[in-house]
């Protein structure tokens, strides 16, 4: 068998039909395309959550005022306020591999410098924070150790805060009032944009934790402990450590419910984008379906032409052809038409994930691995829907084949 002139004869056929081949290859074309477009648009979406959730810092493990129970009424994360300030440095002190730790607490005031006022977020936080969140500043300095000892009135403000108190004036050293308490602004922090709950993270005040709970938000139990280790490996050591030194301090029995919630970065990475996986799946399987159904639309008009085609497949088995040369013939026209279908549905896929990038400001992300498969796959459909027809033509009877009208 020569696949040379084999495929010529194919390439022939399909000319000769050229408004019926560019209508069978558009269901593979409108197929790749919506699997290229929705599988950029689902991993889009996964990849900025990701990047939000990088944006908490590195090696992170976060514990949470967790629930009490009073009256068999549960209240649930934040209900009560269980952690202190000696848990924090018990953590500090005791648990391996811990290499930075800020306590947390937080509240929303009112705060005003001159005839301007803006309600925000207030985050009491160790100096430690900073580096924990790999947040930079922008301008200025953080507040250090020192004025977390003393509970300093000192602060640093997000990009927004500064915007809309300041405006576009210089607010290092400035006096932003927190309930009629002056705090000086030690430094503005880089802009990080919304979180993956949207919530403006520039529109913040930081100042120590201790001066929060002194002179701002009062009280003297924590929101949050913030714990970094120094490898991803010790991560979940780290937890159940964290875990078992609570409710020891915590005189928590065997049997009974934490008073406090611990979870690692990678958990909360996991979480936040379970919702993005399942909804990259599901616009995946709609363009395989996509896909399929243009298989079909390859295998019916492919047994079409076989039953058009009956006296000349007649004539090339009478005058020496076999039925693989057949076989492969028509094989090389499924395959043909599947794979032009692949070429223009994957350009078109690109096009249409920008369109939606640059049009709905959506975040999406073309792998070359997405467009292979894309690819690849309706190649295979083009295989699998024409090897019906293919296999039908071949196995004509010349003598009945030269007979049909």
């Amino acid at each position: 068998m020569r696949i040379a002139p084999t495929f010529n004869v194919a390439l022939r056929a399909l000319r000769r039909n050229k408004m019926r081949s560019m209508l069978t290859a558009l269901g593979i074309i409108i197929g790749v395309a919506a699997f290229i477009a929705m599988v950029g648009v689902g991993h889009g979406a996964k990849a900025r959550v990701e990047a939000q959730i990088a944006s908490l810092g590195q090696n992170i493990i976060l514990v949470f005022s967790g629930s009490t129970t009073t009256s068999g009424i549960r209240t649930g994360w934040h209900g009560a306020g269980t952690l202190t300030i000696e848990d924090a440095q018990a953590i500090r002190r005791e648990v391996p591999g811990v290499i930075a730790l800020s306590e947390e607490i937080e509240s929303t005031t009112q705060v005003a410098a001159g005839n301007q006022n803006w309600f925000t977020r207030i985050y009491g936080e160790s100096a430690d924070y900073f580096d924990i969140r790999q947040w930079p500043l922008a301008d200025g300095a953080p507040f250090t150790p020192q004025d977390v000892r003393s509970a300093n009135k000192v602060c640093v403000i997000g990009r927004t805060t500064a915007s809309q108190i300041y405006g576009n004036d210089d607010v290092v050293g400035q006096i932003l009032r927190i309930k009629n308490v002056p705090f000086v602004i030690t430094g503005v922090l880089t802009p990080k944009g919304l979180s993956t709950h949207g919530v403006d993270q520039d529109d913040i005040v930081i100042m120590p934790y201790t001066s929060a709970m002194k002179r701002v938000i009062g009280g003297y139990k924590l929101r949050n402990i913030n714990v970094q280790v120094g490898n991803a490996n010790d991560l979940s050591g780290a937890q159940q450590q964290i875990i078992e030194l609570l409710r020891q301090r915590h005189h928590i029995r065997a049997g009974q419910d934490d008073d406090f919630t611990v979870r690692n970065q990678q958990e909360i990475v996991d979480a936040a984008t379970a919702t993005s996986r399942v909804m990259t799946l599901l616009l995946g399987a709609v363009a395989g379906v996509s896909l399929i159904v243009g298989g079909i639309g390859i295998m019916n008009i492919m047994l079409v032409s076989v039953t058009e085609r009956t006296r000349e497949i007649g004539v090339r088995l009478a005058v020496g052809a076999h039925g693989r040369d057949i076989l492969m013939q028509f094989l090389i026209e499924a395959v043909s038409l599947s794979s032009l279908g692949g070429v223009f549905g994957s350009i078109l896929g690109v096009g249409a994930s920008q369109f939606v990038a640059w049009k709905f400001e959506w975040p999406t992300l073309i792998s070359i691995g997405s467009i292979a498969i894309a690819f690849l796959f309706s190649a295979a459909v083009g295989v699998f829907f024409g090897f019906y027809p293919a296999r039908k033509a071949a196995q004509l009877d010349p003598i009945e084949a030269l007979r049909y009208e």
